[in-house]
C-alpha cells in the first residue's frame, strides 16, 4: 500500500543577477536563505529541506502551505537584509506527496508538486515585467503574492532588517523589541517599518492565512 500523501507547498527559487555578484557575495546570499529556512522550520513544524540547485537555484518544502506568504516575505527580507543588490525568483505551488525524510535532497524529488513549482519559475523568468514572485493558485492567493511581491522588492536593507523579527508566526512583538534587537530608535523602526508597507503586510497575511486555514 501506498504512503499517506499530505498536502504540502513547494517553492522553488533562483537569485537574480547571480553572474554579477562575486562568488563571496553568492556565498553569502546563498548562506541568508538557508538561516532562514533553518528558522522557519519552527514555523512548520518540520524542516524546509533547503537544497541548492544549479548554482544560483535553491529549492524548499513547507509542510504548512498556508504560511506561504510569510515564507516568500521571509526569503525576500533574510536577503535584502544583506543589501539592496540581493533579490530572488520564488515559484510556489501547491500539491499532495509522500512525507520526505530528513535530511532529504529536494534535486531527487519529482513529484507533481515539485514539477509545477519548476515550471512556474520558468515562467516567471520569461516574462517582461518585473514580477518575482508567483503562486500557482492564481486567484486571491495568486493576486495576495503579487501584491506583495510589488510591496517588498522595493525594501530597503534597514526596512527588511526591521520586518524580519515580525514576520514570526504567533508571536507578538511590539516596535520597541525590534528596536532593542537591532539595536536601533524606536523612531528608526517604525519609519523604517512604514516605509518597508508593514501595515497592510500585517493584514494581508491575516487574512491570507485565515482563507488558506478554511481551504484546507
Amino acid at each position: 500500500m501506498s504512503e499517506k500523501q499530505t498536502h504540502i507547498a513547494v517553492l522553488t527559487g533562483d537569485i537574480i543577477g547571480s553572474t554579477q555578484l562575486s562568488p563571496e557575495d553568492l556565498e553569502r546570499a546563498f548562506e541568508a536563505l538557508s538561516i532562514s529556512a533553518e528558522v522557519q522550520a519552527d514555523w512548520h513544524g518540520e524542516s524546509l529541506h533547503f537544497t541548492r540547485q544549479r548554482g544560483d537555484g535553491w529549492q524548499v518544502r513547507l509542510a504548512r502551505p498556508e504560511l506561504a506568504l510569510r515564507t516568500t516575505l521571509a526569503f525576500r527580507a533574510a536577503l535584502r537584509s544583506e543589501g539592496k543588490q540581493f533579490s530572488t525568483f520564488m515559484a510556489v505551488a501547491e500539491g499532495d506527496a509522500t512525507p520526505i525524510t530528513p535530511g532529504a535532497d529536494l534535486n531527487t524529488a519529482a513529484e507533481t508538486v515539485f514539477v509545477e513549482s519548476g515550471r512556474l519559475l520558468d515562467w516567471l523568468k520569461d516574462q517582461e515585467k518585473p514580477i518575482q514572485i508567483a503562486h500557482d493558485q492564481g486567484g486571491a492567493t495568486g493576486a495576495a503574492l503579487i501584491l506583495a511581491d510589488h510591496i517588498s522588492q522595493g525594501w530597503t536593507p534597514a526596512q527588511a532588517a526591521a520586518i524580519r523579527p515580525l514576520l514570526i508566526p504567533d508571536r507578538k512583538l511590539y516596535y520597541t523589541d525590534v528596536a532593542d534587537f537591532l539595536g536601533k530608535s524606536r523612531q528608526a523602526v517604525t519609519k523604517a517599518l512604514d516605509g518597508a508597507g508593514f501595515h497592510s503586510i500585517w493584514m494581508a497575511l491575516i487574512a491570507f492565512e485565515h482563507e488558506e486555514a478554511q481551504n484546507d
